[in-house]
């Protein structure tokens, strides 16, 4: 996986430098091994009960990384047209283990989805059920359906990533569900097949999730009792992960195994006696410790008291710390035991004060020529990457054992160009 050999840091087998050599900076660079050992540590933790776990695209939409995970098994969980285009593009035959969610899906896109047959639509408002049901009926086509219930649930994340509240614009109040199930069983094209939810993101505390679970395990019973046939719980993602091992190299796997076994517990046990087929939609807990972003140090610079590191990465390339204020571990790609450690603010080259990767950071030492890896960006790294400052967007490199493969080009200033004719 991600790893030191001889001073150099490693993806599987390859020494970064090689990569980089051949690849250029800023450069995302993913392990294939972390994600097969993760996906398997989140599957077996789930192992003897009926569940599928469904991707989230949102984390990490590249084409080669779902093809991947699609091998391993995974369905997937879509929140717009273009995904649910990606998943037809990187694994057909799962388009029927696919869940679409989204507050605000348009009709081409419930058009789209009703014609691959996805498996199910999380619905999130009574105006959505409306237009799926006079598109089903139009395209004669059914479409099974879920709620998004919203539980009121308060989890410990930031509040942009925060959406089981009942302020947040997700899903439908949980003593409305009644009425709506009734609604949607009216509709000879709806078929009413389970609940779903999802309470935020990055959450590492446990409790939230049994909480959550607890009030869906109510509601499927007393949606049983009048009638309706629940044959899902959506229970959605959110596990996070610790981004605060700022010495080491991602999350050790046998911590992580710790962590899904403790999730899982905590979502089963309410549901224990109810038999429902169980959808999990895991993102960054699969993905984001497979990825790091390595980064070419241009200068060093001080202002006063404060040293800055002046990187060829930057916020268009990596938003999460300037939207997010989130702490990615920085690690040298050549590590050299005898070099002190200082405090330094990691910039990039974009006219922003808020165009920074850390701030008053304790980092090893550096020079300009250098290289620096940051940490668990494989989610949410790439998928908010953008052209501001007309700064093309960075590779991706997908590591399988000894081979690199490159699967996303460096963009050039052509492509930027390309759509203003």
């Amino acid at each position: 996986m991600f790893h030191y050999r001889k001073y150099i840091l490693h993806c599987d087998s390859l020494p970064l430098p090689t990569l980089v050599e051949k690849y250029g900076t800023p450069l995302y660079l993913y392990s294939s091994e972390t994600l097969r050992a993760r996906y398997g540590v989140f599957q077996g933790a789930f192992k003897g009960t009926r569940h599928s776990v469904c991707y989230s695209v949102k984390a990490n939409s590249n084409l080669s990384l779902m093809k991947l995970l699609a091998r391993f098994g995974a369905g997937f969980d879509v929140v717009s047209g273009g995904e649910l285009h990606r998943v037809s593009k990187a694994a057909r035959g799962r388009l029927k283990q696919t869940v679409f969610s989204g507050v605000g899906k348009t009709q081409a896109e419930i058009d789209a989805a009703l014609r691959a047959s996805i498996l199910l639509f999380n619905v999130e408002s009574e105006g959505e059920l409306e237009l799926l049901a006079a598109r089903a009926t139009k395209l004669r086509r059914k479409a099974r359906v879920a709620f998004r219930v919203n539980p009121d649930v308060p989890a410990e994340t930031h509040p942009y990533i925060s959406t089981g509240l009942r302020e947040h614009k997700f899903g439908v109040a949980i003593a409305d569900a009644s009425r709506l199930y009734r609604q949607a069983a009216r509709s000879k094209h709806i078929e009413v097949a389970g609940v779903s939810v999802h309470i935020g993101s990055q959450i590492t505390d446990v409790a939230p999730f049994r909480a959550t679970m607890e009030r869906v395990a109510e509601l499927v019973l007393e949606l049983r009792q009048a009638g309706h046939d629940i044959t899902y719980v959506d229970a959605g993602g959110g596990l996070g992960i610790d981004y605060e091992q700022q010495e080491g190299i991602s999350e050790p796997i046998e911590t992580f195994k710790r962590r899904a076994s403790e999730y899982a517990k905590a979502v089963l046990e309410p549901l224990q006696g109810l038999n429902v087929h169980l959808l999990l939609e895991p993102g960054r807990a699969l993905v984001a410790p497979a990825g790091v972003l390595v980064t070419r140090l241009l200068y060093r610079k001080q202002n006063g008291a404060k040293q800055f590191l002046i990187t060829d990465a930057a916020m268009n390339d990596l938003l999460r710390p300037a939207l997010y204020g989130a702490q990615h571990g920085i690690v040298p790609v050549t590590r050299d035991p005898g070099r002190s450690r200082e405090t330094f603010d990691v910039v990039g080259p974009i006219c922003e004060t808020g165009d920074f990767l850390a701030r008053d950071r304790v980092l090893t030492d550096a020079e300009p020529g250098e290289l620096l890896a940051l940490l668990d960006v494989g989610a949410y790294g790439m998928a908010l990457a953008s052209n501001y400052n007309t700064r093309p967007r960075a590779a991706e490199v997908l590591v399988e054992g000894r081979r690199a493969k490159l699967v996303r080009r460096r963009e050039t200033f052509s492509d930027l160009l390309a759509p203003e004719g």
